[in-house]
């Protein structure tokens, strides 16, 4: 194999996973020494710290006063499954997705909720259905960021603000990246280990009052497990979205959320955190416009994420493989990355087209995002000479 020059400087922090995220800048253990360890979580203490999460999320997101904030088990998943078992079936609803995870949302609702009046728009990776089709006087299902795809909604000028149905939004890649207008939110969800680095298991379900009226006036026609329900008699259960969660949480990741959500303030807030993505976002489509090799897997870039950015490796002579060959390239490129310690875990989602995945939320450091790049290029020059070699 021809040897490449290697760069001369490397990522001081070469975490750019999808999920769980990079921590923090300057995070260690001893940020979670006040964790609420061997207590329970309903003892006062454990209570105060789930409170506090709930809390610093509201301020820290902006979030309405008159919305209600929960912590759910399951990470983002549980809590939009929470969303759709309890909330659909009240009327129509569209389905809207261009991703994995959006496609497992239509899938659950049309083959486990088995509902009748379903429409699916979709579309595929890298481009964004047609939302002026979509009905919101219907309920509406959506994701606000492909995690898979890295194609986003670029703001929320497609909702409607005078509607009958329900917005139920999937925004674990979103929240704390991108600017979400919460009147137009009926529903939001997400976890912990997206944007601001914490850790998995652990799931945050947002709720207007719109939706809250739904699941008081509103009896789903089939049963929902005890981790579902969020009403008794008819009313919320409110504890819920207090700090008296369904089941049992880790004291230390609520811990280290809080610790996130302190992070997220110190450094100026949501703002901060917007503008740290961007520019992090910004350093990978600078080197896509100079490297005719890569692309952006986002056709439109009012549409490209600000933090799962997905690349596609669009080299003539790459491209000239078939697909399992073209997969089997852009795998080398990443397992070549994560023997020089310089990448972890940046290949494209199983089910998305084959290429790089590379997170750029705000727990990124902007340093080590322009140290990568040059990276990126050594590792496709030298799988290509590999290529190159292996076909003479």
């Amino acid at each position: 194999m021809t040897t490449l020059k290697k760069p001369d400087l490397r990522p001081g922090n070469p975490h750019f996973s999808s999920g769980p995220c990079s921590k923090r800048p300057g995070w260690s253990l001893t940020a979670l020494q006040d964790a609420a360890l061997g207590r329970s979580h309903r003892a006062k203490i454990g209570k105060n710290k789930l409170k506090l999460a709930i809390d610093l999320t509201r301020e820290v997101l902006n979030v309405p006063a008159d919305y209600r904030i929960g912590i759910v088990p399951a990470s983002d998943t549980g809590a939009v499954e929470m969303a759709l078992w309890s909330l659909l079936g009240a009327r129509g609803v569209d389905m809207v997705a261009w991703e994995s995870f959006g496609s497992g949302w239509v899938s659950d609702v049309v083959k486990e909720l088995k509902l009748q009046d379903v429409r699916k728009f979709t579309a595929d990776y890298g481009l964004l259905p047609d939302f002026s089709k979509v009905d919101f006087d219907r309920d509406v299902v959506f994701t606000w960021n492909g995690t898979t795809s890295g194609v986003r909604v670029p703001n929320a000028d497609f909702i409607p603000a005078e509607r009958k149905g329900l917005t139920i939004c999937d925004a674990t890649s979103s929240a704390f990246a991108q600017d979400m207008d919460f009147s137009k939110l009926d529903v939001v969800t997400f976890s912990w280990q997206k944007v601001l680095g914490g850790e998995g298991a652990h799931g945050m379900l947002i709720l207007s009052p719109r939706a809250v009226e739904r699941l008081e006036s509103y009896d789903p026609a089939w049963p929902l497990p005890k981790i579902f329900r969020m009403t008794k008699g008819g009313k919320l259960i409110e504890g819920i979205f207090t700090g008296e969660t369904i089941n049992t949480p880790s004291m230390l990741c609520v811990e280290d959320y809080i610790d996130a959500l302190t992070w997220s303030k110190s450094i100026g807030g949501l703002k901060a955190l917007f503008a740290r993505a961007d520019a992090n976002a910004q350093v990978i489509h600078d080197f896509v416009a100079q490297n005719d090799w890569i692309a952006n897997l986002a056709a439109d870039p009012a549409t490209r994420s600000n933090t799962s950015v997905c690349l596609k490796i669009v080299d003539a002579q790459v491209a000239a493989l078939d697909a399992s060959g073209q997969a089997d390239f852009a795998k080398a490129v990443v397992a070549l990355l994560e023997k020089e310690g310089v990448a972890f875990d940046i290949g494209a989602y199983r089910d998305a087209p084959s290429g790089l995945r590379i997170w750029a939320g705000a727990t990124i450091e902007t340093a080590d995002m322009q140290a990568l790049m040059p990276w990126l290029s050594w590792a496709f020059e030298t799988q290509k000479a590999a290529l190159s070699q292996a076909a003479a």
